[in-house]
């Protein structure tokens, strides 16, 4: 684990981004493409403004979601449209984007979501495995993707042996399908952004040991894949 501390949001924003370029950039050179997954919510919408105007080989990149809401993407808290506004233009508007799921089912009870992540497997599928790199954040609760500690599905979204998994938190609206924590061990690098002093304790509580309890620490406590945490 490798630590980055920036005086301020707008910093990390910036210096975060110019390092993912250069890990995307890499990639494109080694293997003639790079699959880029990122997360939701309003903490990286900076970073995502400042890494789309970066000369990039973007028609060679891949975006995925870490996780997204069940919800249409339409709705006001959908990843996909996020990362379609706030990611998805100026030079990057050239990247491909791989959502999740087009449509949701009428229901979502767990057969549903069952379905819906089984679908979503089906369709990750197609992408060269491992991803290259994966751009996760924190809760205050020590989740991260969407591995909400005490959710249902919770268990299976740390053990299951395909890339997207189903979670119903019980501390967050809606349910969630979500990249495993194997899919994401799996990542060739993983960047953790976080700022704050809520979530500087909560991170420095993490790395002491893993626990469920925390799902970050499972990200931080391994040494299977590099992990660069970005503290502001």
């Amino acid at each position: 684990m490798k630590e980055h501390v920036c005086n301020s949001a707008a910093e990390l924003a910036w210096q975060l981004a110019d390092s993912v370029a250069q890990s995307l950039q890499g990639a494109i050179q080694q293997r003639g493409h790079a699959v880029l997954a990122v997360s939701g919510g309003k903490s990286p919408i900076a970073l995502f403004e400042a890494l789309r105007v970066l000369p990039l080989e973007w028609s060679r990149v891949t975006v995925l979601l870490v996780d997204e809401r069940c919800v249409p993407h339409h709705h006001a808290d959908s990843n996909t449209a996020l990362v379609r506004r706030h990611l998805l233009q100026d030079a990057a508007a050239a990247a491909t984007f791989l959502p999740f799921f087009d449509q949701l089912p009428p229901s979502l009870d767990d057969a549903a979501l069952t379905a819906l992540a089984a679908a979503a497997n089906r369709r990750l599928a197609t992408q060269p495995w491992p991803l290259d790199l994966a751009l996760l954040g924190m809760g205050e609760d020590g989740h991260t993707a969407s591995l909400f500690p005490g959710a249902a599905g919770l268990r299976t979204a740390l053990n299951s042996s395909g890339p997207v998994a189903w979670v119903r938190p019980t501390t967050a609206a809606h349910a969630r399908l979500t990249l495993t924590l194997p899919a994401l061990l799996a990542t060739r690098e993983l960047a953790l952004a976080l700022g704050g002093a809520s979530k500087l304790a909560v991170f420095q509580q993490a790395r002491l040991g893993a626990d469920e309890a925390l799902p970050v620490s499972l990200i931080l406590n391994q040494h299977q894949t590099p992990v660069s945490v970005w503290l502001a």
